[in-house]
């Protein structure tokens, strides 16, 4: 039996929608610094992927103010299913936090730094020949990585910004796009893996890469700051000539490695090298260095979807893992320690449980590492935030 139990209080209410967006993988943390404040998007609209002028409002809820919610900002650069890119910047997580945004008359993609304490952008990164938006935060701070959200538009809806512009239309394996580094404070950039290089390394055993487009996803942080985990992907709508290849490399872009276990897609960094994944009906633990599944976590009595979304704590101590949402979405907590576990009951996300615009798990810890913050459809039918408590 379980040691602890599980509390679920619904903090945002429609008629309008909110959301905060992505996994919870790499501490993207929902919650500031102090703790007393939570970001989220809100929108008027579930049903379609925006497009150009279609804006969500950036806002605060408050924590200690009956979770009170304030309007700061607006964005261009966002989805259903992964927001905005929402990132409180390690080095002032009390005030700052980052999040993508769009030119309204060009259509590019830049990432904006906003400070709450003066309510007002504190920088943009703006990059004219390689428009990209931020795509994960260095947990220890000090850069982030960007992608072309444009690119991934057009290759996979879900993952990109319908209608942004982009430079590499047609080009199957660009030399000038892939992954990008942003110096936080500077704000010079650097290509540290282009697509160019990925099709070459693919290409060595897999020869469909030469008629697929490549987009990535997933540039996860490890928790040192020392490596970089990520999914070369092509023709993903096609399982006969997908290209689906987890790869590693340093933020210098020395030691591209293909990690030869794929261990699904929904990969979360513990502590080191070694990476959280699924294979088969099992949680596993994976060991970028040797390649080699170390430990399995849990049983199909704990996890009824692995390959859900997982997120580890802050402290490394607990997994929050959701399942679904085709068949309702449960969320567990698991902690390390004596694999003491608990789940809520099953949400129903309605008719949004597939598609570009899904409401996928996306457990978010907080700093304290004893509460998630998830997605999901209300009982009225919009999209709304909910926090999961442990006691």
């Amino acid at each position: 039996m379980p040691s602890f139990e599980l509390a679920v209080e619904q903090i945002t209410f429609g008629p309008r929608h909110h959301f905060f967006g992505y996994i919870g993988q790499s501490q993207t943390i929902p919650w500031n610094g102090s703790g007393r404040y939570i970001l989220g998007l809100r929108s008027d609209f579930q049903d379609h992927m925006p497009g150009t002028g279609e804006a969500a409002e950036i806002v605060l809820i408050d924590t200690q103010n009956d979770y009170a919610v304030e309007v700061v900002e607006r964005t261009l650069g966002w989805n259903p299913q992964q927001g905005t890119m929402f990132y409180w910047n390690p080095e002032a997580a009390d005030t700052q936090f980052f999040f993508n945004d769009r030119d309204p008359r060009t259509q590019k993609v830049f990432t904006v730094l906003y400070d709450i304490a003066v309510g007002e952008r504190i920088a943009e990164y703006r990059y004219d020949d390689t428009p990209f938006g931020n795509s994960g935060v260095a947990q220890n701070g000090g850069y982030f990585l960007g992608l072309n959200y444009a690119r991934m538009a057009r290759l996979r809806l879900v993952t990109g910004y319908l209608d942004a512009a982009d430079w590499t239309e047609g080009v199957l394996h660009p030399t000038d796009d892939g992954i990008f580094k942003a110096h936080v404070k500077t704000g010079a950039k650097e290509l540290i893996v282009s697509f160019a290089q990925l099709a070459a390394a693919i290409g060595k055993f897999n020869p469909l890469v030469e008629q697929a487009p490549l987009f990535i996803n997933h540039t996860l942080w490890s928790r040192d700051d020392d490596r970089i985990y990520f999914y070369a992907r092509g023709n993903f709508g096609n399982r006969q000539t997908r290209v689906n290849v987890p790869f590693t490399v340093e933020p210098d872009g020395a030691d591209l490695t293909i990690q030869d276990v794929f261990i699904g897609g929904h990969p979360e960094w513990l502590q080191g090298h070694q990476i959280l994944g699924h294979e088969e009906n099992r949680l596993v633990i994976y060991d970028t260095d040797r390649q080699q599944i170390v430990s399995t976590l849990g049983d199909a009595s704990v996890f009824r979807d692995p390959g859900g979304d997982n997120a580890f704590s802050p402290d490394g101590q607990w997994i929050a893992n959701g399942s679904g949402p085709k068949n309702g979405t449960v969320y567990v907590m698991y902690r390390l320690a004596d694999e003491a576990w608990a789940h809520t009951e099953t949400f129903d996300q309605g008719q949004w449980i597939s598609g570009d615009l899904r409401c996928d798990p996306a457990p978010c810890w907080n700093r304290t590492s004893d509460q998630v913050l998830f997605p999901s459809i209300a009982a009225d039918g919009t999209r709304q935030m909910f926090i999961m408590s442990r006691s």
